[in-house]
């Protein structure tokens, strides 16, 4: 059995490995220093890698970064994708299941780390915005209104533009995700997002509870 000499690069031992740990090492330093400030420089040492090795998988920063949103992001969100376009009961019984998957989603630090960065860097990088609306939200509102459509037609929800319904659906959680990032250090009273999405699901489902009269 070969044996490895003690800090030998870790390329290569594991060239198989390679991109696996690019998109790893890439991932982490985008959420520590956003997406303009990690070099890819950073990334091959990071990764244990000579710089060449990343242009052998990635041609540019921003293939970097769409694959690191298909390698943390997207499996969570086609669970969430399928769910709704292969379920085939009442909107009343997805609504819930849909909301609690996105919010544990959302609630992910390494998604919303992602999240973070694409709102405060795509005015500059506008692909970083691309990436994330074609791998992220796309999909995901995309199955929601068809779930919303499919309950139309069949009477469950009533008439209206069922894209428009999806954004009414999500729009809280996200609301809670930006709420938890900019107020983290100045509020004690944070949002649960598994809370909220149970609350959201039933005030969709049953309307804004009202006190009795008295």
């Amino acid at each position: 059995m070969a044996i490895e000499r003690e800090g030998a690069p870790r390329w290569r031992r594991r060239k198989e490995a390679r991109p696996a740990e690019i998109i790893a090492a890439a991932g982490r330093l985008f959420a520590d220093h956003g997406f303009a400030a990690t070099k890819l420089d950073d990334v091959a040492r990071r990764a244990g890698v000579a710089k060449g090795s990343i242009y052998l998988y990635f041609a540019t920063k921003e293939d970097l970064f769409r694959a690191v949103v298909r390698s943390a992001v997207v499996p969570q969100v086609q669970v969430v994708r399928g769910m709704a376009e292969a379920f085939d009961g009442a909107l009343a019984d997805l609504l819930p299941r849909l909301l609690q998957g996105a919010a544990s989603i959302i609630g992910r630090s390494d998604v919303f780390a992602v999240a973070r960065m694409v709102i405060g860097e795509s005015r500059n990088f506008p692909d970083l915005a691309k990436i994330w609306h074609d791998e992220v939200v796309a999909p995901v509102l995309g199955a929601l209104s068809g779930a919303i459509a499919r309950a139309q037609a069949t009477g469950d929800v009533a008439e209206g533009d069922a894209r428009l319904y999806a954004f009414s659906v999500v729009g809280p959680l996200l609301m809670a995700m930006l709420f938890r990032d900019v107020f983290a250090q100045a509020s004690d009273d944070l949002p649960d997002l598994a809370r909220l999405a149970e609350q959201h699901a039933r005030c969709l489902l049953h309307g804004l509870p009202t006190a009795p009269s008295t």
